[in-house]
This record gives C-alpha cells, structure tokens and sequence, in this order.
C-alpha cells in the first residue's frame, strides 16, 4: 500500500445516532490490525463520514467519534496509538448522491489512510 492510500472499511455498524461500535464489526477491524501487525512500522488514519441528514456540527461530532471508537478498538488489540489518527469529515466528503437511501448508505462508512509506510 502506498502512501495516500484510502481503503473503505465494510461492515463496519454502530447504533443509530451513536458511535458505540456493535460487535458484528470487529471481524472487519481486525482485518485492519492484522495488516498493522504485520506492518509495524505503518500508520493509518481513521476517518468517519455521514450522510446529509441532520446538521452538520452534530454529524462532524457523530463522526469523529465513530473514527475515535474504530481506532480505540485497534489499540485495544495491541496496536500502539502513536499509529493511529482519526478524525471525522461529516458530510463533507460524499461518495455518492445523498438524494436516495442507497446512496446515503454508501455515504455513511468509515475509511483509513495510510499515513507512513
């Protein structure tokens, strides 16, 4: 992987609203601290996105909070923070039309970044 590098993470789920991480998404996850394991010296960001729905100071906070919880479970496995950053863009960066459900819920997903190699 590259630097600049952005991978969408899928399945990752969280309650309405909340950025409390159901547990049917740590499969994914771990497919993230495996690759950080086995490439020690790789630092990634987390990055959160919603939807258009509600306003956007509530969506930033919503969204950041979900990164924050991604990457928080990443170092609850073992990998050091000092290699993770997260941060959350809202709806600021949309990946397709948020005028129909499928496309809000392309919209609403969390992504990493490979920061260093």
């Amino acid at each position: 992987m590259e630097i600049g590098t952005e991978v969408t993470l899928n399945n990752i789920y969280f309650e309405t609203g909340k950025a409390n991480l159901k547990p049917k998404s740590f499969t994914e996850i771990d497919y993230v601290v495996k690759l950080m394991k086995s490439n020690p010296t790789l630092r990634i960001e987390i990055a959160g996105h919603t939807d258009t729905q509600g306003a956007l100071n509530t969506n930033m906070r919503i969204s950041r909070n979900r990164a924050k919880a991604v990457a928080d479970y990443i170092e609850d496995q073992g990998i050091d923070g000092d290699r993770l950053e997260y941060k959350g863009y809202g709806y600021t960066k949309p990946v397709a039309p948020n005028n129909t459900p499928e496309g809000r819920a392309k919209n609403r997903r969390v992504e990493f970044k490979v920061l260093n190699k």
